[in-house]
């Protein structure tokens, strides 16, 4: 265990840090998993919203080191791929089943 005053302040800073990092990695997760849900039931206006929340968390991770950048840059343009792949296909109409 660490006897000077400095070493001790670091393990007490270091915990503290580490928490607060665990806490953001864990609302990035869920925030993830809810735009991925939102996709899967194909519910555009909910997907839209959670890609909204999602980017601005990921930049806030990437800013304070939570996250890589080339991390950050990646989930965010496969995150946005998708939604922008639910947009296009709620653009476009239902084809008629063709009669023969």
């Amino acid at each position: 265990m660490a006897t000077s005053k400095s070493a001790l302040k670091r393990i007490r800073q270091n915990e503290r840090d580490r928490l607060r990092n665990k806490a953001m990695a864990t609302s990035l997760k869920t925030l993830v998993k809810k735009l991925h849900e939102a996709v899967a039931a194909k519910d555009l206006a909910a997907a839209e919203k959670a890609l909204k929340a999602t980017v601005v968390r990921f930049d806030k991770a990437g800013a304070k080191g939570i996250v890589h950048p080339n991390n950050v840059a990646r989930n965010k343009s496969r995150l946005t791929q998708k939604v922008n792949a639910l947009r296009k296909a709620a653009a476009q109409p239902q084809a008629a089943p063709a009669t023969t």
